[in-house]
């Protein structure tokens, strides 16, 4: 009898085989890989193979789905930190505040008003499942975000450096909800929220982010100096910046997710040699794809139709006001007066804000942020509530976008991003 983790390993081996030579089909379709990814993740689960299990015995392993989910966004995060360069100036960045500064605080706020008038959540419930599908995924949004270093693009921009932030600045929101959880009198908890999971948590993330980051390139750079890097193992250094980061980060209880995007951005800015960050994206890439693979089969497998089914018409009024209502007006309300950065229009395109309005996509944050919640307290019929609403709203994220994403981009890049004003993409040297 054969192991089942020796079939496991031959499953995803022939899957990697697959998708990887038949890429260059795949992307002249209306298909994403991630749509690939979660079909086999059901096959191998409960309703196909089986061999996939994170329940045993009705118990869910949610540690182990927040460990895997945690991993794949610090290393996507700190992916989106190093495509972007641009000056760290307010007004270059303006899209980026307008995102999270007004959007996801309209869409928490808004979903949790819909799980606590037609859900039947308390307002505790209501806003963790605000907070968890607020933001945006920085994992399976790559087909939308920058392409490269080079890429001056509003739209992919401004997606980008959102998914790389609210994943982090959803945080103080998921605690705001668990601790509302656990004692609905919020005088009892209100000022220690404010203070430790806003203020310190958001300011220590930042300060982190810089302070190691720079620290770690500075010692690479002086010892390089003295004796190279074996370089084979030079692009390691990207791991080791987004792991000290984080755990330095977690330890003075700032946000990992967000020293980490920070550090990114900083290490792009650190190296004179504009190849070496360039190479660290690219080695950075491989390992966020391939950790990709095995978080949507993981999603794949854990899914149950008969609970997705008693929490269907649930689900459905989310998706509906979350996809074509909540997303949309809130980047519309958010981008009133915006002027493009690369462009002689005095206002964003409309076709530009309902793309953004429209690619919000739903992944590996949300359930990180589920399985967060699992270990923290949300427990009994609300998290089984939210959590098929969550894993739901996922999959048809992942289906619905994973379609729509090439055609509606291919019509975009023809109709408004090759029609943009011509400018000359930034330099390293304007960063100095």
């Amino acid at each position: 009898m054969v192991d089942v983790y020796i079939i496991d390993l031959f499953v995803i081996g022939l899957l990697l085989l697959m998708v990887t030579l038949g890429s260059g089909w795949i992307t002249r379709l209306p298909l994403s890989f991630a749509i690939i990814y979660l079909l086999v993740g059901i096959f191998l689960g409960p309703y196909g193979l089986g061999l996939i299990q994170l329940r045993r015995d009705e118990v869910f392993n949610a540690q182990l789905l927040e460990r895997i989910t945690e991993l794949v966004v610090i290393i996507s995060v700190f992916s989106c930190g190093l495509r972007i360069v641009r000056p760290l100036r307010l007004g270059v960045w303006d899209i980026t505040v307008r995102l999270i500064v007004f959007l996801m605080p309209i869409s928490i706020f808004a979903l949790a008003v819909v799980g606590k008038l037609f859900l039947g959540m308390t307002w505790g419930e209501a806003i963790l499942l605000g907070a968890i599908l607020a933001p945006t995924d920085p994992v399976l949004a790559s087909e939308v975000q920058l392409t490269d270093i080079n890429d001056q693009d509003e739209l992919r921009f401004g997606l980008t450096s959102e998914g790389g932030l609210n994943d982090a600045l959803a945080f103080p929101f998921v605690y705001f909800g668990i601790h509302a959880l656990e004692d609905d009198n919020w005088s009892n908890w209100f000022q220690q929220w404010l203070t430790v999971d806003l203020i310190w948590a958001i300011a220590s993330g930042i300060v982190m982010g810089i302070v190691v980051a720079k620290s770690i390139v500075l010692i690479e750079q002086k010892i390089q100096k003295r004796r190279a890097a074996d370089k084979l193992m030079e692009d390691f250094i990207a791991i080791s910046i987004i792991l000290l980061t984080y755990s330095l980060t977690e330890m003075v209880n700032g946000y990992g997710f967000l020293a980490v995007f920070v550090a990114g951005l900083v290490v792009q800015r650190s190296y004179r040699n504009p190849e070496k960050p360039l190479a660290q994206l690219e080695f950075v890439e491989q390992v966020e794809k391939l950790l990709e693979v095995g978080t949507i089969l993981l999603l794949g497998s854990i899914l149950l139709l008969q609970p997705i089914l008693n929490y269907a018409m649930q689900s459905l009024l989310v998706i509906i006001l979350l996809f074509l209502i909540i997303r949309p007006v809130g980047v519309w309300i958010s981008t009133i007066a915006k002027r493009p950065q690369d462009s002689h229009h005095r206002t964003l395109h409309p076709g530009t804000r309902l793309l953004i309005g429209w690619f919000g996509i739903r992944g590996v944050g949300s359930l990180y942020y589920l399985a967060y919640a699992f270990r923290h307290g949300l427990k009994g019929e609300a998290a089984e509530q939210i959590a098929w609403i969550t894993y739901t709203t996922i999959v048809v994220s992942v289906i619905v976008h994973g379609i729509s994403t090439t055609p509606l981009m291919k019509w975009y890049e023809r109709n408004f991003a090759n029609q943009r004003k011509a400018t000359p993409p930034a330099t390293i040297d304007e960063f100095e």
